[in-house]
């Protein structure tokens, strides 16, 4: 049983970076942007938080079944994410003011995010809890998508705006210089 351990521990050492590289290429396929997909990517550290949380407090041990939760919690903060700062593009498109934009991004999104994040919490809440047969294999995977799930709301509703407000902008900065003519001597 140690071997197969072992042997599961290598392929996620293996699979856990192909599934964060997976996730910024389709990020960078979406926005087309290194500075969105890094912005849409920065949620995945706030859900993790949550995920950490969750075991450092109850007390399970990181295991394989953990590492796949946190793949599963990935993905879905990554979809916050793009949901957030995709909603967030479209107003800057539409004229909206950056100020405005970020503001109106983070009240008509908030239902979404939290409506994603309860989903995933409350449907994993039982196997969470759970303390029977089987309980084991499943509960560190259910705790850390459960545990993300309660923090990653509040972050990407509170973090990312700053973050899209700090790095969108000067994207922005450095857009507008290039596009201005210099003078001729």
């Amino acid at each position: 049983e140690f071997g197969n351990l072992q042997q599961a521990v290598q392929r996620l050492e293996v699979l856990i970076p192909l599934a964060i590289g997976l996730i910024g290429v389709l990020l960078y396929v979406n926005f087309g942007s290194l500075i969105d997909t890094l912005l849409a990517a920065s949620v995945i550290p706030m859900a993790m938080i949550g995920g950490i949380l969750a075991l450092t407090v109850t007390g399970t041990p990181f295991s394989v079944s953990a590492a796949i939760g946190f793949v599963a919690l990935f993905g879905i903060a990554a979809m916050d994410g793009i949901i957030v700062l995709s909603y967030f593009n479209r107003m800057i498109a539409s004229g909206v003011g950056r100020a405005d934009a970020i503001l109106l991004t983070c009240q008509t999104q908030m239902r979404p995010v939290v409506m994603t994040c309860i989903a995933a919490g409350v449907g994993l809440l039982p196997a969470a809890l759970s303390s029977g047969i089987g309980s084991q294999v499943q509960k560190p995977l259910a705790l850390v998508v459960v545990g993300g799930m309660l923090l990653a709301p509040a972050l990407i509703l509170i973090v990312l705006p700053v973050f899209i407000e700090m790095f969108s902008r000067r994207a922005q900065q450095v857009e507008v210089q290039e596009i201005q003519p210099r003078p001729a001597e």
